[in-house]
Parts: C-alpha cells; structure tokens; sequence
C-alpha cells in the first residue's frame, strides 16, 4: 500500500546550526543525540522537521533561509530575540527546567514569561498545520511545547500526535506549584501518545493528569474528551553502532596514542556536562577532594578530566555556578598538585566527537552523578565506547540511564562520601569483574539503541490509533441512534431498563443532591405516555428514595438492585428468603476503614452496604477500597454474599441479588421485540450479559463492557432518549 502520508517531526531547535560568516549563512549538522536519532526519520520520504533556526533571522531574509532549509526537508518557525529570551529563556528555563529537575527554588513565575510561552506555542501550531496533509502523524518533543498537541488537536481532532519529553516529570506535589499547570495537562493531553523515558516519569504525569484534569485513569490510559491517551515509558538510546567504529578511525587513534602517552602510570576519571545546575558538578568535585584528603596514597596516582560544556552562561545562575565550579577546581588544585601531576584538568568548552571518542575510550573511570536527568546519554556513550570491555561506570540513581544500566556502580549523587567509596571502589575493581559488568551494560546499550527507540515509540503510536479506532465503532454515534430509533418505531413491545446515577444523572459528592430535574422527568413522562413502553427504573438505590422521587410516574422499578420491586400498579415487595443478618459483621469491619478514610462513609440499605469514597482524597479511596477488597474477600464468599466494586463505590450483598436476574424475571414469559438498556457501572454489567445479543445494550460514560454500544456521558443518554421520543 502506497501512502502519501508523511511524519512531522516538532522540536523546539533545527538539527542544524546556523551561522553568519561575510553576510552569508551557512548550514551545518548538529551533534545533538535527538538529532542523530531523528535524522534517519526526517530524512526520508517527504517527511519534515519543524523548529527554531537557532538565531534570530531579519524578515527580509527569512525566505532565503526557508529555501536553504528546505533542501534538507528542514521548515523554520522564526522567532524574534524577544521572544526566545521570554519563551524559551524565560518560561522553558526559568520555570519548567527548575519545577521538571525539583529545584523549585531557581524557578521565577513570571506572568509575560507564561503570555510568550503561549505566542510561541501558537505559532508553532501554525507553521505545523500549514504542512499538515491528510493521514500525516505528528511528532512533538519535549518541554518548550507542552501546548502544541492540544492547540493542534483543537484545529484537527482526527490527526495522530505522539510527543515525547526528553526531561524528568516531577511529582505531583512539585508540578502543582507552576500557576499553569491545568493548561500545561491539557497541552499534553492532546495527544495521542505521551512518551517519557522512564516508569517513574510516566507515574508521575498520570498522577498530575487525573488530578488536575476531568480525564479518567485506568491502568496507564486516560480517558480525556472522549479520546484515550496512552502514557508509556521509552528509554531512549544513542547511536551505539557510530561510538563502537568511532574508535577505530584513524583519526581517533592518533588522539587515543597522545592520551595514553601523557597519562604514563595515572589512571584517569572521566567527567562530561553541560553546564547546569541539574547536572550536580560541584558535587562531584566535593566528593574528589574528599578521596584525595582521606586517601593520600591517590595522590600523582589518579587525574579528573572534567569536561563542561559551556551554557547559558548569561543568566546569572549559571554564571554563578560557573565562578563556583573555577573556584572549586582552582582550590583543588592549589591544594594538592605537585610539581608534575595535577589532579584536576578542567576544559570548559566543547570537543569534536572525535575528540569525545577518544577520551571516552581511553579512560579508566567514567562519573556520570546529576541531581536529576531526564536519561543522561553520556553513560550510554562511554559504555558504546568501551569496545575493549574495560573501565568502571559510576552512575547516578537519578539518572533514568541507572534503570537499565545496572551493572553501573549506582550512587546517590546527594551523598559525597557515597560516590567517594564508589570510585574507591572502581580504582581497585579487578579486570575480570569490569569485563563481565561492562559487557553486560554493552549489550543493553547496542540493543536499546536510537533507532529501536524510535521505532518502540512509532509502532505503539500506531497501535494507540487502532484501539482508539475499535473503540469508536462501538461508540453509539448518530449512525448507531438512528439504526436504534428505526427499530424503536417498528416496535410494537418494547422494554426500557434505565440505571438511575451515572446513566440518568451526573455523578454528585452528595449522593442526595442527584435528584431528578424537570429534564428527566419530561422525557420519563414522554417514554411512559406510549402505551407500548414498559419502562423500568433500575437501581441500586434505596427504594423509599425512588418512591419519593419516581412514585408518581407510570413506571416499574427495581431498587436495590433486584432485593426491592414494583409493578407500576402494585405496592413493593422483597425477594423472598433474604437475610441480613450478615450486615452487623461487615459493618463493623467497613466503619474501621471509614474511620481511616476521611470523605468515605457507609449506606446501608435492606439487603446491602455501600461503602461509598466520592469525596476522599484522590487515590486514598482507590487504595482503601483495594484493601477492603482483599480484606473481605474470603469471607464474603463463605457468607454466600456478593462484593460488586462500582464507580466510586463497593457494594455487599445478598449473591441471589443482581440486575440481571431481576431483569431476567421482568422478561418472564415475555417476549418483547425491542429491548434497550442503559447503566453505567459494574452492576450492569450483569443486565447486559443477561440479555439476548439483539437487545440495544448500551454502556454509559466507559467502552470496557459487556454492551454492545458505549455513550459518554448521561447528557447523550437524554439526547439518545429525547430522539425515541
């Protein structure tokens, strides 16, 4: 099958940089892994990548780069120096950077930070859609674009969109103090996909997005706006392959012979960051000087190469800890250097990765300890590296690279003495026990490589896009309403079973203010009027509160779910046999919970308990409820009783009661030729199992059910009904 369809790649930088020399600009490639990874995908086909030149470019000449850029299926988004230094300066670095690494402090909310946040993000959406073809995906990374998935769902609701975000995602407690975080969860929500590079991230995000969104969560998928969105962790790779052959270039071996020429007998401590405060570098020269005061006999023995890339070094944070770095360093070495050794070469610049190659291959200990880091690819690098099977790898625990590495030395980089032992620890590792680790590590690093991780992250974009599709079939939609009403109208005895909340009415925190309103109970009127309409409430409510609110109406009803019932022209009556005997234990047990739970309590109606936890904190419920559960279990089963978990909710009750038998009962010796039934919890499920198949089952606001259609909320249900009418 030929498509025309294409992948957009979004980012906020090109993979290329751009410079001006004499007036003209000149185009090269970047060394970034996101461009590496990338570049197999945007190359191909007629894909494109959309994102920022890197340099602010005068309008007259915006045309001429476009051109430039195009040749190489690159598309500019131009932005103004103001608005790289609010956007991407200011709210990306100052407010998300800190909040995302858990540095709160660092971070200024700054209100016209958030408005050019939102500019750019629109003129991103911009440039995106006006590419945009039929069947295209869209792939958007990390955390400079957190509105773009929605604002382009907002303009095309059908279009797939995977994002990735190459940073952490803090927990909730952290997220929740940026000002924006609703509209930051929506941005994300509007994809498809959202990927993060570990478990812990994906955990994190979940817990944000159900708190701070009207999504639903099952498992790691959001029901939101009648989409699912799938949240999933893919550990991103690098380029093993091209770092493996790298050190077998000729140019590369000349680098390595003039290394190991000046190292003599030192052995080395390799040490590479960009510069930033996440990347916990002074830290690591703390734990340095500690080894050199606690373990003189290192001294002329062993020589840090500390590498820092320069960045940012404008803002004043980072000039600050630049001065606090060159003054570490300049102490370290006043202290301890002796007439030919120094124990700290310091190179704060970038290398050619050749250069990169070499040092990597040729030292003997590499110290890899940030604060936090979404991945961290320079472990992954040096492991590629290391084609000799040799050399130790101390790996920070924050790091998501130390979840798959973990023939690492893994330390917790807050502990200076912890990473101090750690390279103890390496100096005197045996050669046996570095080749099994870094073997190991070797095969993880070549087999999780960038271009399984962009293929993992593809197939389950693709994947995502065909549960959705599977689902919408079932969805009751205006071809499914019609095909209903028309089978409505040849009827000449139809049975209606209604669920009452959730199915008729929203969901409330008191469960007394769910009353009927004048709504509902016209259209109630309107289906009873039609002498062909058997209508049954089903409930499990209390039956004295239906009868208060629905015992007027020319309607049957089942309360309780199936323990109470009425004729419209009959008084109630219970199942016979029921005991309840069993309600004092069970209470008992339940009021323990309840007391541990607050916003929980317990119903009690004839045959059953409801121990209800719509208005405990999020999550607390969920995890009482999962211990009562488990608690309850057994002797529930010998008391011949029923535990039904529902929305918010776990009922007890006697097992001969249950929807659908009483359903079941309602259609005794009856043989009508239409039947729909509408509900929206656990407890329906077993009217809609009772039922024959060419009965209209229809699950309310969830598409995980025995029913044949699903509708999103009670809203279409009235609309569903109003239609029959």
């Amino acid at each position: 099958m030929i498509t025309n369809s294409k992948t957009i790649i979004v980012s906020n930088r090109l993979p290329v940089k751009i410079t001006e020399e004499n007036g003209e600009y000149l185009l090269s490639p970047s060394e970034g892994g996101l461009a590496t990874g990338l570049g197999s995908v945007y190359k191909q086909n007629n894909n494109v990548w959309i994102g920022w030149p890197g340099i602010e470019i005068p309008e007259n000449r915006q045309a001429e780069v476009s051109e430039k850029l195009a040749g190489l299926n690159l598309i500019p988004v131009f932005l103004t120096n103001e608005e790289i230094s609010l956007y991407y300066e200011g709210f990306s670095n100052e407010v998300l950077w800190p909040v995302f690494h858990y540095l709160v402090t660092y971070a200024n909310f700054e209100q016209n930070y958030w408005d050019s946040y939102k500019v750019v993000n629109e003129k991103f959406k911009t440039a995106t859609l006006s590419h945009l073809g039929v069947g295209d995906t869209i792939w958007i990374h990390d955390y400079q674009l957190l509105l773009l998935p929605c604002l382009i769902r907002s303009a095309q609701a059908a279009v797939t969109i995977g994002f990735f975000q190459h940073i952490p995602f803090p927990s909730f407690e952290i997220f929740r103090l940026i000002p924006w975080r609703e509209q930051l969860i929506a941005g994300m929500l509007g994809s498809d996909l959202l990927g993060f590079h570990t478990f812990d991230d994906a955990r994190h995000f979940l817990s944000a997005a159900s708190r701070l969104s009207s999504s639903n969560l099952s498992d790691n998928i959001l029901s939101y706006k009648n989409r699912q969105v799938v949240v999933e962790a893919f550990p991103m790779g690098i380029d093993a392959r091209k770092f493996d052959e790298l050190t077998r270039t000729e140019k590369v071996a000349k680098y390595t012979a003039s290394f190991k020429a000046s190292l003599k007998n030192v052995k080395t401590i390799l040490t590479i960051d960009r510069l930033d405060y996440s990347k916990g570098i002074l830290q690591r020269l703390q734990a340095f000087e500690l080894l050199l005061q606690l373990h003189p006999e290192y001294i002329g023995q062993l020589a840090l190469y500390m590498i820092v890339v320069p960045s940012r070094d404008t803002v004043p944070k980072y000039k600050e800890l630049k001065d606090q770095i060159d003054q570490l360093v300049g102490n370290i070495n006043a202290r301890f250097r002796t007439i030919n050794w120094v124990p700290v070469h310091y190179f704060y610049r970038s290398f050619s990765i050749e250069f990169l190659s070499a040092i990597y291959s040729t030292a003997d200990i590499c110290l890899v300890t940030p604060m936090r880091d979404g991945m961290n690819l320079v472990s992954k690098e040096y492991v590629a590296s290391r084609s000799s099977e040799d050399g130790v790898l101390i790996l920070s625990e924050m790091a998501g690279a130390s979840k798959e590495l973990n023939d690492a030395l893994i330390v917790n980089p807050n502990n200076i003495g912890d990473v101090m032992e750690a390279i103890v620890k390496a100096i005197g590792m045996s050669p046996e026990e570095q080749r099994t680790r870094m073997k190991s590590m070797r095969a993880i690093v070549q087999k999780f490589n960038i271009h399984l991780w962009v293929k993992n992250f593809m197939d389950k974009l693709n994947e995502v896009k065909i549960m959705q599709e599977s689902l919408h079939t079932r969805h009751a939609v205006a071809a499914i309403r019609a095909q209903i009403a028309t089978a409505y109208r040849k009827a000449k005895d139809r049975y209606i079973f209604l669920d009452y909340d959730g199915t008729l009415v929203g969901f409330k925190g008191d469960i007394d203010q769910a009353a009927p309103d004048e709504e509902l109970y016209a259209i109630l009127k309107r289906l009873t009027l039609d002498p062909a309409n058997k209508v049954i409430l089903i409930s499990g409510r209390r039956y004295q509160t239906l009868q208060q609110w629905f015992g007027h109406l020319n309607l049957d009803m089942i309360a309780e779910h199936g323990a109470w019932q009425k004729y419209k022209d009959s008084d109630w009556k219970a199942l016979p046999l029921l005991t309840d005997k069993w309600k004092q234990e069970i209470s008992g047990i339940l009021e323990t919970y309840t007391d541990r739970t607050p916003g929980s309590f317990i119903e009690e109606k004839s045959y059953s308990l409801v121990w209800h936890y719509r208005k405990a904190e999020e999550g607390l419920g969920e995890l009482r409820a999962n211990e009562i559960i488990n608690h309850l279990r057994m002797l529930i089963a010998d008391k011949g009783l029923q535990m039904m978990p529902g929305n918010k909710v776990i009922e007890f009750k006697n097992i001969e009661v249950n929807k659908g038998k009483a359903a079941q009962n309602w259609l005794y010796e009856n043989n009508p030729d239409f039947i729909l039934a509408l509900g929206d919890d656990h407890t329906d499920e077993d009217i809609f199992k009772a039922l024959s198949p060419e009965a209209y089952t229809i699950k309310v606001g969830s598409n995980i059910s025995a029913a044949r259609y699903y509708l999103k909320d009670y809203k279409e249900v009235r609309e569903l009904l109003k239609d029959l009418c």
